[in-house]
């Protein structure tokens, strides 16, 4: 079952925002704890990565109200490494040299051990993401911006990646918003899936499923159906492919 989660962490009333003639955000509502894993699907350009941005504070809305903790960060679908610097350096980039001691534990804690020397250009890729994790945890967020961060991994190393992110999140409790194409994804990890569809939620799903979660629990498979339906895709188990993304 889902731990309980704290005191809110993101709070956002009437956020709408457009390019050009574009609504891609239209009166969007919406409350994340900490502590809670949040999940945002949806088709591409429908306006998931806008709505992460804002969070982050890189894009205005254009009316509306977001509050959100100060203590935010971000973790890309690529690990964006300084090619110049070690992966300590990496970790506590922007950081005092007091911050050492905690990047070599953030490290520690991504299994990166014994890298802190190491130049990025010698990491393999799920090592690069790890380090780009504890980059992220370092900074002790209240509030873990994911953006697609699996997308570009392998898929055993995709499956270890998102073991590690539900580990960690569990232990430091920040609120997590993951932006994901990926319907297994989102019931692997979240303890809600919200749809997004033409600039609002088509539906917010809490995924009271224990953990570790098996897709082809019954409970399971009725909540991808039902999240596939609300993405506008009606699935043929005789065809359906392990992972769907859209």
């Amino acid at each position: 079952m889902s731990a309980p989660a704290g005191e809110v962490a993101v709070r956002v009333r009437g956020l709408r925002k457009a390019f050009g003639d574009k609504v891609v955000l239209d009166g969007i509502d919406l409350e994340i704890r900490r502590g809670e894993f949040f999940a945002l699907l949806g088709p591409s350009g429908t306006g998931k990565t806008t709505l992460l941005r804002v969070l982050a504070g890189l894009e205005r809305p254009d009316s509306g109200t977001v509050l959100t903790s100060a203590r935010r960060t971000t973790v890309y679908q690529e690990p964006r490494l300084v090619q110049s610097r070690r992966v300590l350096a990496n970790v506590t980039l922007g950081l005092p040299r007091s911050a050492r001691d905690a990047g070599r534990r953030a490290l520690a804690e991504v299994g990166l051990a014994g890298h802190e020397r190491a130049w990025p250009a010698t990491l393999s890729g799920g090592e690069a993401q790890r380090a780009a994790l504890a980059r992220a945890l370092v900074r002790d967020p209240q509030v873990l911006l994911l953006d697609e961060p699996f997308a570009a991994l392998d898929a055993l190393t995709r499956l270890q990646t998102q073991d590690l992110v539900a580990e960690l999140c569990a232990r430091h409790r920040p609120a997590v918003v993951l932006v994901t194409h990926d319907v297994d994804e989102a019931l692997r990890l979240a303890d809600r899936v919200v749809v997004l569809r033409d600039g609002a939620f088509a539906s917010d799903q809490t995924i009271d499923l224990p953990r570790p979660r098996d897709r082809d629990d019954p409970a399971a498979v009725d909540l991808r159906r039902s999240l596939l339906s609300d993405l506008g895709v009606t699935p043929v188990p005789a065809l359906t492919p392990r992972t769907e993304e859209y």
